[in-house]
């Protein structure tokens, strides 16, 4: 075919409907190339526009269904493949993205992208050698690839080779990588990589979620042994008490605070590079957060007598991967209603937490009254158990050294959590881990905590 084939849109149509897309006018993209479909109907470049278009607002089963009807007209685009794999990737067909992906690699085998993607979904089906493999492979054909850096990084971590894993880490805030939420703030004084800080002062900023900041909040301590003189916290306001009780801060500020000089700032998830971090060397002695006395005294008046667990079932609605690691409503523990002997207390905030209200169920709803995380501490302080999802709950309760069993999902199980461990090294003898063995079968997983409850009661 030529550029002036009738059945063929000529290269100047095709040019002004993609500097349309690259220019981010997604939805004027969707309507030119939606012209170009009408009128040539059996050429791939409109189809696959219109695809890639209609991905960019959200429309992600379209795209699917678009990026097909392009590879039928032309099975020769690794670049549609690799599309369409990350398309059926945002739809949760996990398989049929890296069979895609792999058709990508068959056309072109060093397409980096292809490489990145089908590790990317290894990595969170748990197929590990795999995502080592393609991941590498991403790497060699591009080094400088933030994303797939990332994606193995990830990987290391959850194989529990932090040496490797670290530098790699941090390639997290890339805006490549998380877009705005990755963005490097703009701050007076250096990123600190690592240079002495005798005599010193580090502004720690926050990044990713709530659990995080609990979880590495402990190399404060470490810090001061460097030499640090002063160590100053900026947080999301609901962090702000609790994370003052940890050995070493000397100031929480929120994020509403003007920023005052400090000789270096760093994110909490960068400490472990500079410390040497490996699995063997976490500091994880237990507690290093602590309840604050008016808040024990506030909550102990409200919490039921006896044998008391704390409840979470659902995360953030804002995760990733919160469609996988939350359960479908707390209906799902009624295995647990019917042991003797516990009382069920609802730590549950946002999403959820209506449903604790429910006067027929044997639980005391106090997530709607709970006003930031110290009061969070507060109440599990005074708790026998914790059973939640992979929140920031079980860092608060592996923090103060409570016992807490989390729930994980088969899909996008989280680094931290390493693969196959019943244990955390983060949190030696408070956490107790319970896996998905098969993709949303949450009701295998309750019935085996339901189990470890009347064992744990007796």
């Amino acid at each position: 075919m030529t550029d002036t084939d009738p059945n063929t849109p000529s290269v100047e149509q095709m040019h002004a409907a993609a500097d349309v897309y690259a220019a981010g006018r997604y939805a004027q993209a969707f309507v030119l190339a939606q012209k170009l479909t009408e009128k040539f109907p059996e050429h791939s470049f409109g189809w696959k526009l219109m695809g890639t278009s209609c991905a960019q607002i959200g429309q992600h089963e379209m795209a699917v269904d678009l990026l097909r009807k392009s590879i039928a007209i032309w099975p020769y685009d690794a670049e549609a493949y690799c599309n369409l794999a990350v398309f059926l990737d945002k739809i949760g067909q996990l398989e049929a993205s890296i069979e895609s992906g792999i058709c990508a690699l068959e056309i072109e085998p060093d397409y980096a992208g292809a490489h990145n993607q089908v590790g990317s979904v290894s990595y969170r089906m748990g197929r590990l050698d795999e995502a080592l493999s393609s991941l590498s492979n991403s790497i060699r054909i591009d080094p400088g690839y933030q994303l797939a850096r990332f994606n193995l990084g990830l990987t290391l971590l959850t194989l529990g080779r932090y040496a490797e894993a670290w530098p790699l880490h941090e390639d997290r805030n890339a805006d490549s990588v998380y877009g705005a939420r990755g963005s490097i703030p703009d701050l007076p004084f250096p990123f600190w990589s690592g240079e002495p800080l005798q005599g010193k002062s580090l502004l720690l900023w926050p990044e990713q979620g709530f659990g995080d900041y609990v979880q590495f909040i402990r190399y404060a301590r470490l810090l001061k042994g460097r030499g640090l003189s002063r160590l100053t916290i900026r947080c999301p306001a609901p962090l702000k008490d609790l994370l003052a009780t940890a050995t070493g801060v000397d100031e929480v500020m929120t994020d509403s605070e003007p920023v005052p000089p400090h000789d270096y700032w760093s994110f909490p998830l960068s400490l472990p590079l500079h410390f040497g971090t490996t699995v063997d060397s976490i500091p994880a002695s237990l507690p290093y957060l602590r309840a604050l006395p008016d808040r024990l005294d506030w909550w102990r008046e409200r919490l039921p007598k006896g044998f008391k667990v704390g409840l979470v079932w659902k995360g953030s609605t804002v995760h990733a991967n919160d469609a996988q690691r939350s359960l479908t409503a707390l209906d799902a523990l009624r295995p647990l209603w019917s042991i003797p002997g516990i009382s069920f207390v609802s730590l549950q905030k946002g999403a959820g937490e209506d449903e604790a209200r429910d006067t027929e169920l044997p639980i005391v709803d106090l997530g709607s009254d709970i006003r930031d995380f110290a009061d969070t501490a507060a109440i599990v302080d005074q708790l026998d158990l914790v059973i939640c999802v992979d929140t920031a709950v079980a860092h608060v309760a592996g923090a103060l050294g409570k016992p807490c069993w989390v729930l994980l999902p088969a899909i996008g199980c989280d680094w931290r959590w390493m693969q196959d461990r019943t244990d955390s090294p983060w949190y030696p003898g408070a956490l107790r881990l319970f896996r998905q063995k098969r993709r949303g079968d949450w009701s295998s997983v309750i019935d085996e905590v339901a189990n470890a409850l009347r064992e744990f009661v007796r």
